[in-house]
């Protein structure tokens, strides 16, 4: 915090331009396409249906072409089981099931999909591919969930739950739109990271008691699994939001873009996007923080800090989303823990500890930092870290004198504190706007407490 200048290293600032073109580190190695990426991406439409079958698919097939030319990825489509064998799959760094129904691959064809699928593959599933394969349980664990039934086709409000995941970052805390709306016959909620969920009194027909989630990602089995219930009706295949929504399901499959897929539960918001929930926080020096009509916080000028007054915290996991502005990666900012209460915002550069944002400084000081003290493991941070304008996710586990810090559901950093003068074990924490040049914006501040825990 402290330091103000701009030094970039060249291995730091060469990466973060290249992943303004064209994606993170990651997305151009490992899984089963890594040979070809000089062909850039390729996915794999599957509609095979031996049940019901939606007239929307014509329509989701071309949408996902669509959505390739835009993004930067290669299409095919098929309704040949035949596709699924282990050599023609490798060619692919998806498939999307669209729509499929009943029981769609013989077992050869399954043992294939599940090679793909451990050997880094990506599955992305929509709206009916939940009505298929029952009797294959290593499907009914990568979709998530298996369909159970549905009302009529109606208006429904989604509540978006994570806002920094590419399939939803673009959308507000709700939204409201009109699809069949798949009841399930379990909860992925504990295995997967759900993305967002129905609101059962907007509508008729939800038998899910309240907790109804219809979008969700996972990494399973080695491979990433994404899944919409959203897309019965040809109508959703024009709408740009379930465009957008789908186009981010399929990057972040593809590994084209990084998020935190690992399941969340027990965390509770300290700041929610509404201004109510800033009574808790208060600015300790010069600058501020705006909060947009979309629940983000931007920081303005400073150097200051906005830091959680109604208590400090021992042993917790926290979590929040945060983007960059400038397209360099230069926007100097972080997150602060395991400081005393005060209005001076130097006594947390005093006594606590900052996890670093700014992409453009030296290792120690630079994203995923403790900062001043350790590096953030660089290879892994690179692959992790989305370019600036995208929205990333820190978890910041504290637990007695132990830090560590995940990114994108990547662990990054583990550190422990030997400072006598310092401690995590009890403190507060806050987000720093750094300077009138420095623009960082921050939102779905969330914390769960942990056990208590020593070293």
């Amino acid at each position: 915090m402290r330091s103000t200048s701009r030094l970039a290293t060249v291995v730091v600032g060469a990466g973060l331009l290249l992943g303004c073109v064209s994606g993170p580190a990651s997305s151009h190695s490992g899984g089963p396409s890594g040979g070809h990426a000089a062909d850039g991406k390729r996915v794999l439409v599957f509609s095979k249906t031996a049940g019901f079958r939606h007239d929307s698919i014509p329509d989701g097939v071309a949408a996902v072409k669509q959505l390739g030319e835009s993004g930067g990825f290669a299409v095919d489509a098929t309704e040949d089981a035949g596709a699924f064998t282990r050599k023609n799959l490798r060619r692919y760094d998806a498939v999307v099931f669209l729509s499929t129904t009943g029981d769609v691959l013989d077992t050869t064809q399954q043992g294939a999909f599940e090679g793909y699928i451990r050997h880094g593959g990506g599955y992305v599933g929509i709206h009916a591919a939940a009505d298929t394969e029952y009797d294959w349980p290593f499907y009914g664990g990568l979709a998530g969930a298996w369909f159970q039934s549905h009302p009529a086709i109606q208006q429904a409000r989604v509540n978006v739950e994570d806002r920094s995941h590419p399939a939803t970052a673009g959308l507000g805390p709700t939204w409201d739109r009109t699809d069949e709306w798949y009841n399930y016959r379990s909860n992925p909620r504990e295995r997967a990271h759900v993305l967002a969920s129905l609101d059962e009194s907007s509508y008729s027909g939800g038998t899910m008691n309240g907790d109804h989630p219809i979008s969700w990602c996972q990494n399973y089995q080695g491979g990433r699994a994404f899944y919409t219930g959203l897309g019965h009706t040809k109508e959703s295949y024009t709408e740009p939001a379930y465009r957008q929504h789908l186009l981010g399901g399929i990057r972040w499959a593809i590994g084209d873009a990084q998020a935190d897929c690992r399941p969340e539960n027990g965390y509770r918001p300290l700041f929610d996007g509404t201004a109510a929930s800033l009574d808790g926080w208060k600015q300790a020096g010069p600058g501020s923080f705006t909060l947009d009509d979309d629940g983000t916080l931007t920081s303005s000028g400073g150097m200051g800090l906005l830091w959680y007054a109604t208590s400090g915290f021992t042993s917790y996991s926290l979590k929040l989303d945060w983007k960059m502005s400038g397209a360099d990666g230069d926007d100097n900012s972080g997150v602060f823990v395991g400081f005393p209460p005060s209005d001076d915002p130097w006594s947390a550069v005093d006594n606590g500890y900052e996890i670093q944002i700014d992409a453009t400084d030296v290792p120690e000081k630079t994203t995923g930092s403790v900062y001043g003290f350790r590096s953030a493991d660089l290879k892994k941070r690179d692959r992790a870290l989305n370019p600036p304008g995208q929205w990333n996710t820190y978890e910041i586990r504290v637990e007695g004198e132990h830090l560590r810090i995940w990114l994108n559901g990547v662990k990054i950093n583990d550190f422990t504190n030997t400072v006598p003068a310092r401690s995590l074990r009890d403190g507060h924490i806050g987000i720093q706007n750094h300077g009138a040049d420095d623009q960082v914006s921050f939102r779905d501040i969330r914390i769960k407490e942990l056990p208590g825990k020593g070293n």
